[in-house]
Parts: C-alpha cells; sequence; structure tokens
C-alpha cells in the first residue's frame, strides 16, 4: 500500500519552519495593533456567487482557479480565494458596516487552484487590512503608512518599492476598454487567445498580461489616466502629495489594474526582485462599490492583502528572522538516578512559573547521563540543570548542577531547592 501524501500545491510547514512564520505573524499582530485595527475573522467556505460577484466573473480566479462544488443539499460552495470579499460579507451582515467606520484586519488560509511555484501554493496563507466608511485619500494613506511600518519591522524596507495608479471609476473604465479594444483589433494576431478574448469580455486584464508579445501589441495604446474623472484625478493627486510630504517613496505604474474586478480609483503593489518573477508581496487599493454590490448600503472600503509565503521565502532568504524566534530551548533538565524523574518535572514546573519567559525542556524517557547531556546541547540551550540523588550514610541528598552549554562550560552545585533563586542569577548575569 502506497503512502498517502499531501495534495499538490498545499504543504505542510515543519517545526523547522515555524519560526519563520511565528516572527512575521507576531509582528503583524504588533503593527496592526498600534494602528488600532480590530481583528475580523470569517469562514474558508462561502457561497460561491459571494466571489462571482465580488471578483468577477471573468476573471482568472472565477474562471479558472476556484475550488467549488454542490454540497449535499446542492448549494454551490468555494473555498475563499481571497479576504475581502468574506470580510465584506461578514461585516456588512453583522451590521458593522451603516454610518460608521472601521478598521478591521484579518489571517488566515486562502485557496486557488494554479500552478504551484516558488511563493505560490493552492492553500495560501494572506494577511489583510480593510478600512469601511473613510473617504480619503487620508485612509488610503494610513494604509500605506501601516504597509511602510510593517516592511520597517520586518527590516525589509530596502528590498520592497511601492507601484502606485490610478483605474479611476467602473465608468471611466468603461470608457477606457472601448478604446482600448478598438486599438487592439487590428492587432489581434500579436495576442494570445486568453488576450484575445479578455479584449472583448475584460479589456483592463489585457494590460496586466505577462506575455512578452502581448505588452509589445500594447505599444502605444491609450493611457487610463485620460479617461478618470475630475473627481478621480484629484483624489489620486492628494494621495501622492500626502505620500511625498511623509517622505514614503513611490513609483507610479500606468499598467498596474490589479487582478479583481472590485478596485477603483487609487490601487497599488509592494513588488521585490529578491522573488524572481513572482515580485508581488503585497496590494490592494480602493473598493468603494463592493459593499453595494454585495447587497449592503453603499460604503466606502480600502485594503490590501499581504501574500505570506513570499514573506517567509524574503525573510529566510535575507536572514531577517529575529534570534529570539530561532531559539526553542532556554534551559533542558538533565535526570540522573532513582526518582529523579519526578523531581525533575516538579522543577520544570517551578521554573516556567517563576520565569514564564522562558522555554524549559525536561528530558523524558530515561537515559545514560551522556545521552541526555548530548541531547541537551543539540536542543540549543543556554543552560542545562542535572538532577542528580546521592547516598549520604542513611540519607538521600538532593542536589543539582547548574551548567552553561558554552565553551565555558562553568558549572554549580546547588541544592534542590536553591535551583529556581540561582537560575535568576544566572540570567542577571547574562543580560549584564
Amino acid at each position: 500500500m502506497s503512502k498517502l501524501q499531501s495534495i499538490k500545491g498545499m504543504n505542510d510547514i515543519l517545526p523547522d519552519q515555524s519560526p519563520t512564520w511565528q516572527y512575521l505573524e507576531s509582528t503583524f499582530r504588533k503593527v496592526v495593533a498600534r494602528f488600532a485595527y480590530r481583528e475580523i475573522r470569517f469562514p474558508i467556505l462561502e457561497h460561491t456567487q459571494l466571489f462571482k460577484r465580488s471578483i468577477g466573473e471573468v476573471t482568472d480566479i472565477v474562471e479558472k482557479e476556484m475550488y467549488s462544488f454542490a454540497d449535499r443539499n446542492g448549494d454551490n460552495l468555494s473555498l475563499r480565494p481571497e479576504g475581502t470579499a468574506g470580510c465584506v460579507r461578514a461585516a456588512d451582515q453583522h451590521g458593522l458596516l451603516y454610518n460608521q467606520t472601521q478598521r478591521l484586519w484579518y489571517q488566515g488560509p486562502m485557496f486557488r487552484r494554479e500552478k504551484p511555484q516558488k511563493g505560490r501554493y493552492r492553500q495560501f496563507q494572506q494577511f489583510g487590512v480593510e478600512a469601511f466608511g473613510m473617504a480619503g485619500p487620508d485612509i488610503d494613506v494610513e494604509i500605506l503608512q501601516l504597509g511602510t511600518a510593517l516592511w520597517q519591522a520586518l527590516a525589509l524596507t530596502e528590498y520592497l518599492s511601492l507601484e502606485i495608479n490610478n483605474i479611476g471609476s467602473a465608468q471611466d473604465r468603461q470608457r477606457f476598454g472601448a478604446a482600448l479594444t478598438a486599438f487592439l483589433e487590428p492587432r489581434a494576431e500579436q495576442l494570445d487567445e486568453d488576450a484575445r478574448r479578455r479584449m472583448y469580455t475584460n479589456p483592463l486584464r489585457v494590460l496586466d498580461s505577462k506575455n512578452p508579445a502581448v505588452q509589445e501589441a500594447l505599444q502605444g495604446a491609450p493611457e487610463l489616466a485620460d479617461f478618470v474623472s475630475e473627481e478621480s484625478a484629484t483624489h489620486y493627486q492628494r494621495l501622492r502629495e500626502l505620500l511625498e510630504s511623509l517622505g514614503i517613496e513611490y513609483r507610479e505604474n500606468p499598467r498596474l489594474v490589479r487582478g479583481l474586478d472590485y478596485y477603483n480609483n487609487c490601487v497599488y503593489e509592494w513588488t521585490t526582485e529578491s522573488l524572481g518573477a513572482q515580485g508581488a508581496v503585497c496590494g490592494g487599493g480602493r473598493y468603494d462599490g463592493l459593499v453595494q454590490q454585495l447587497g449592503g448600503r453603499p460604503t466606502l472600503a480600502a485594503g490590501f492583502a499581504i501574500g505570506a509565503e513570499r514573506l517567509v521565502l524574503m525573510l529566510d532568504s535575507l536572514d531577517k528572522v529575529a534570534a529570539s524566534y530561532r531559539q526553542s530551548v532556554d534551559v533542558y533538565l538533565v535526570a540522573i538516578g532513582d526518582g529523579s524523574t519526578e523531581k525533575s518535572l516538579a522543577l520544570a514546573t517551578a521554573l516556567r512559573g517563576a520565569y514564564p519567559q522562558l522555554r524549559i525542556l525536561s528530558h523524558c524517557g530515561g537515559g545514560k547521563y551522556n545521552n541526555q547531556l548530548k541531547r541537551a546541547f543539540a536542543s540549543g540551550a543556554a543552560l542545562a540543570v542535572i538532577l542528580e540523588s546521592e547516598a549520604a550514610g542513611s540519607e538521600v541528598v538532593e542536589a543539582a548542577r547548574i551548567r552553561r552549554l558554552d565553551d565555558s562550560g562553568e558549572t554549580v552545585r546547588v541544592a534542590l531547592d536553591a535551583v529556581v533563586a540561582t537560575i535568576g542569577e544566572y540570567l542577571t548575569k547574562s543580560e549584564a
């Protein structure tokens, strides 16, 4: 019988990989807390119609990538391919949006059936922030400030570049789309099959093609900036002024349109050259029409989503994970002799109570002293506490040795009931 394997593109995260994830998740939580955003959690399974109405039926995600099925009742359901639609549905359903402002964040798994490649998987993790009820562009800039603060906290600022664009309103894009289609029709032979189809169904998506031949055909195409309304242009101009006043560097990219139909006005991406072709790490923008599009009241909205796997790749390849997250054990307890196991477990409890910040590992499974000490060294612990039971006449003397697991091998022998206090002295010396 063959062994069962994980589903292609749905990867395990092993203990050696977990410290990077813990560091990223912890840092993200700290940054969003500094901006007073609140967490929201929503299901990974939603009605398929939610994503068709939000993302757009003529998109790669809906057409090719969603995991969708009919359940036993005949309801069409899908694993969520992104977080914004579910966040909007949850916030509107529970009355969080009408006549209110909200700043929300979330994290969790998303699902898309696309070709697995470096930094892109079929089950992947996203972090997202969403803000509702504010006209901006100050809220747009605040969200960009949050992203900037996250890159600073992760020491990734120099490896990421912010690209922005103004895609106007749905009406603006309709007019531009018609002009772009008219431009592309005489060049149809230069386009691939996807571009020829999208030329009529969703012409803006042609701009996002990675096919060099398609990009060549787009040379001299109409510019979206020439079709946006005065109101949208004013919003975008003010956004740029605010970014410049805050010293947030950016580059304008007129071909940036994002892959989701619900965006309007400003859109943006942070990209990197550290990951090869898959350079987008974070993307977002405004989506003022989405709440109403999903059946709610008109609500202003903006936000972004981060692909966690790509950040994990960057953090590991650039060695940016804080050393404290790599350290898995601080103190290793070695138990030698009859009755030492009980004492070791009791001492571990006392140490965890006295020093909750420490990671205490109590050796289990028995074994000779040398083998236990080898495991103590292999654990990466700074200190070993070696419990000993020695006979002295008719009495059993209970003692312990505290040993530094470094080149010095410094060792001190203390009474068992003095171990907790002595460990504190060692910690004080190390900090000094």
